[in-house]
C-alpha cells in the first residue's frame, strides 16, 4: 500500500483555510471547528493553528458565561466584554500570522485539543 498525498492542502490553501478560521473567530467557535473537521486531517500547519484557535473560542466561550453568571455582581460585566475584546484582537493577530505560513498560539487559553 502506497500512501496518497492527493488529499494534501497546497500551502497556498493552508494558509487561506487557516486564516480564514481565525478571523472567523471574532464571530464565535463555529468557523474554527468547520475548518478543523474538514481539513485537519489535510494539512499539520492547519490543525495545529485551528485547534489552537478553537481551544481559544472554548476558551472565551467560557469566560463569558462565567461574566454573565457574575453580571448579577457587575464585576461580571467586565468578564464579558473583556472577553469581547480578547476575542477580536487575538483572532485578528492570529489572522495575520497565519496567512503568511506563521505558527500563531493564542495566550490565555486552555488546550482542550490537543
Amino acid at each position: 500500500m502506497s500512501s496518497s498525498h492527493s488529499n494534501d492542502l497546497s500551502v497556498a490553501d493552508e494558509r487561506s483555510f487557516t486564516s480564514l478560521a481565525n478571523i472567523l473567530g471574532i464571530l464565535g467557535f463555529i468557523p474554527s471547528l468547520v475548518v478543523y473537521l474538514v481539513f485537519k486531517d489535510r494539512s499539520a500547519f492547519l490543525k495545529r493553528n485551528t485547534g489552537s484557535a478553537l481551544n481559544f473560542q472554548i476558551t472565551m466561550i467560557i469566560a463569558e458565561v462565567v461574566g454573565y453568571i457574575l453580571s448579577v455582581a457587575f464585576i461580571g460585566i467586565f468578564i464579558v466584554i473583556a472577553a469581547w475584546v480578547l476575542r477580536f484582537v487575538f483572532s485578528i493577530l492570529a489572522f495575520v500570522h497565519t496567512k503568511d505560513g506563521e505558527e500563531y498560539v493564542y495566550p490565555v487559553t486552555i488546550n482542550f485539543i490537543k
